[in-house]
C-alpha cells in the first residue's frame, strides 16, 4: 500500500528551513577573499548531524509511523529539540555547544524510544528490525554524551565518534533491514521536499541580491540555473525511477548527505560570486567543484533505482565531467563576469537535464 507523506511530517520540514539557513549562512564568513578551511569544516560538522537528525525521524516514519496521538506528541516534541539545535548554529560553536547538544540528542533519543515502542507492537522481521535499531542507536547517543565531560578539541571528537556510529548503524543492520523494506515513493518524496528546502536556499540568495539594480541580470541567471537543476533533479525522480523496487534505501540516504551538501555550497557560491572581497578563482573552483559533487552524487544515488532501461552508461558520466571539466577551464583561465558564469552552468544543466531525463 501507498504511504502518504502526511501534514505533520511537512510541518516537522518547516522547521529545517530556517536550520538550513543558519548552517548555510556560515558558509558566508570570508576572511582575505576566501572561505578559510576552518569554516567551511564548522559548516559540515553542523550540517551532518542536522540531516542525520532529520533522515532518523523520516525513517522512522517510512516504516514504522502511523500518524496517531502519541506519534504526533513525539513529533511536536522533536520541533522543541530543532528550534534548540537552530539557535546553536554560528561561528562560535563553542559558546552554543550545549543548546546544541541537548537539541541533537534530544531528536535521537526520541527517535530510539520510538523504534523502542513499535518493537513492542509488531511481529517477526519488523519487529526484530525495529528493536535492532531501538537498541543499539543507544550506542552513539551515549558516546556524544561523554563529550559533556571533556574540553576543546576532545569534546567534539567523541561527540563526532558518537554520531558517526549511530550513523553507520543502519549499515551494519542492512541485512535485517532489507527484510523490512522502505516504502520507496514515500521516501524520495520525503528527499525531494528537503531539496526544494535546499533549493530554497539559492532562491533567498537571489531575492538578496534584487535590492540592487545592477544586480538584475545576475539574479536572473541565478533563478535560471535554480530552474534548471530543479527540473533537472524532479524530472528524473518523477519519471525515471522505480518506486516499486524493495531495498534497505541506504543509497537514497547516504547518497542524499552529498547532495544536499552540494546545494548548500552551491547556494552559498551564488551569493559570494558577486562579494566584492571575493577572490574569483577561489569562488569559481567552490562553485564547480559543488557541482562537480552534485553529478558524482546524483548519478549515484539515482542509477540503481532507475528502471532498468533507463540507466545511463559510464560513457554518459564520462561525458558529464568532460563537459563541467571544460566550462571550469573556461571560467578559470579568462575571468568572466558573474552572470556569464552562471550561464555557464545554465549550458551544463540543460544538457544534463536533458541526457538524464529524456
Amino acid at each position: 500500500m501507498p504511504k502518504k507523506v502526511t501534514w505533520l511530517e511537512l510541518f516537522f520540514d518547516l522547521l529545517f528551513v530556517g536550520a538550513i539557513a543558519s548552517v548555510t549562512h556560515v558558509l558566508l564568513h570570508i576572511e582575505h577573499g576566501v572561505l578559510e578551511w576552518s569554516v567551511f569544516w564548522k559548516f559540515v560538522l553542523m550540517f551532518v548531524p542536522l540531516w542525520w537528525a532529520w533522515t532518523g525521524q523520516t525513517l522512522f516514519i517510512n516504516r514504522y509511523g502511523n500518524d496517531l496521538l502519541p506519534q504526533r506528541l513525539l513529533i511536536a516534541l522533536e520541533i522543541m529539540f530543532v528550534l534548540l539545535m537552530i539557535s546553536s548554529f554560528n561561528l562560535n560553536f563553542d559558546a552554543t555547544y550545549i543548546t546544541f547538544f541537548i537539541g541533537y540528542i534530544g531528536l535521537r533519543m526520541i527517535t530510539a524510544i520510538q523504534y523502542l515502542f513499535a518493537a513492542k507492537k509488531e511481529q517477526a522481521e519488523r519487529r526484530g528490525a525495529a528493536l535492532f535499531l531501538g537498541k543499539y542507536f543507544w550506542i552513539g547517543i551515549l558516546v556524544s554524551s561523554i563529550s559533556l565531560f571533556l574540553d576543546s578539541e576532545w569534546r567534539y571528537v567523541v561527540l563526532y565518534l558518537g554520531i558517526a556510529l549511530d550513523i553507520v548503524v543502519p549499515i551494519i543492520g542492512r541485512k535485517k533491514l532489507r527484510q523490512v523494506p522502505i516504502h520507496t515513493e514515500h521516501l524520495l518524496e520525503r528527499f525531494g521536499l528537503f531539496t526544494i528546502i535546499l533549493l530554497g536556499e539559492s532562491i533567498v540568495a537571489v531575492i538578496s541580491l534584487l535590492s540592487e539594480e545592477v544586480m538584475i541580470c545576475y539574479a536572473a541567471s541565478a533563478i535560471i540555473l535554480v530552474l534548471l537543476i530543479w527540473w533537472q533533479y524532479f524530472d528524473n525522480l518523477e519519471k525515471k525511477l522505480d518506486k516499486e523496487m524493495k531495498t534497505a534505501g541506504q543509497l537514497i540516504i547516504y547518497g542524499h548527505l552529498f547532495l544536499f551538501l552540494s546545494l548548500s555550497t552551491t547556494a552559498a557560491a551564488i551569493k559570494m560570486l558577486v562579494f566584492p572581497n571575493i577572490t574569483y578563482h577561489f569562488v569559481i573552483l567552490f562553485l564547480f567543484g559543488s557541482i562537480l559533487v552534485y553529478v558524482l552524487a546524483f548519478s549515484a544515488t539515482f542509477h540503481l533505482y532507475r528502471v532498468p532501461e533507463e540507466r545511463l552508461a559510464w560513457i554518459h558520466l564520462g561525458f558529464f565531467l568532460a563537459l563541467l571539466l571544460l566550462l571550469f577551464g573556461i571560467a578559470w583561465f579568462v575571468v568572466l563576469a558573474p552572470a556569464i558564469v552562471l550561464l555557464l552552468l545554465c549550458v551544463f544543466f540543460l544538457i544534463f537535464g536533458w541526457i538524464t531525463s529524456k
